[in-house]
């Protein structure tokens, strides 16, 4: 018998697998989203969370010191895969200022009219905790304002001089779809948003 067909030791074959802490960080936040996605942050104990990544207590803990840090994180990346989408709409679109805020608008269209859609992560998880400056009301704020950059920029190039209120109105419909999507459902007023925005877009043009 070679020494490749010599049967593996005992220890061999525990050998735990090796990760890197960015691989680490990932199972915890995709544990994290996947329980709070059904259910509030607050209800998901630590210990639980543990258990549901497969991974040691020590080491969820050296990767996110409390529960209120794994919050922040958690809506922390949520917002920059979000933003991310939203900027290859923009470099995609960028010739058509109108279409990229539209497009935006669309997004929001196809988040709210998904199956099992339960309202804005953002609004739902900083909602539970009251101290503004906790993780996870700074992650949603943070996350609030770079958006709002974003449609203010665009706005400017649609309508120069009233991008600001443009920019503020379609926020407003964007924060009221994802409110009505989740507790009306997609048929109840989040279905006119798209049609609302579209309206106020053409308004603003007129006034020059």
């Amino acid at each position: 018998m070679t020494a490749a067909a010599l049967p593996l030791a005992a220890d061999d074959a525990a050998a735990p697998i090796r990760r890197s802490r960015a691989e680490r960080q990932a199972i915890v936040l995709d544990t994290a989203e996947r329980l709070f996605a059904t259910r509030s942050s607050r209800s998901v104990g630590m210990d639980e969370l543990v258990r549901e990544t497969g991974l040691g207590k020590m080491t969820v803990y050296r990767l996110f010191k409390s529960k209120d840090d794994l919050v922040g994180a958690y809506l922390a990346r949520k917002a920059a895969t979000v933003l991310a989408f939203i900027d290859a709409e923009l470099i995609r679109l960028e010739s058509d200022p109108r279409a990229a805020l539209l497009s935006v608008v669309d997004a929001v269209q196809r988040d709210v009219t998904r199956s099992g859609f339960r309202g804005c992560p953002f609004t739902n998880v900083s909602s539970e905790y009251d101290d503004p400056q906790h993780p996870a009301r700074s992650a949603a704020a943070d996350y609030k304002f770079e958006l709002h950059a974003r449609l203010e920029r665009l706005a400017d190039q649609i309508a120069p001089g009233s991008g600001e209120d443009l920019a503020a109105q379609v926020h407003l419909i964007i924060d009221g779809m994802y409110l009505s999507g989740g507790l009306l459902g997609p048929d109840g007023p989040a279905s006119h948003g798209r049609q609302l925005a579209e309206r106020l877009i053409d308004i603003a043009v007129a006034r020059g």
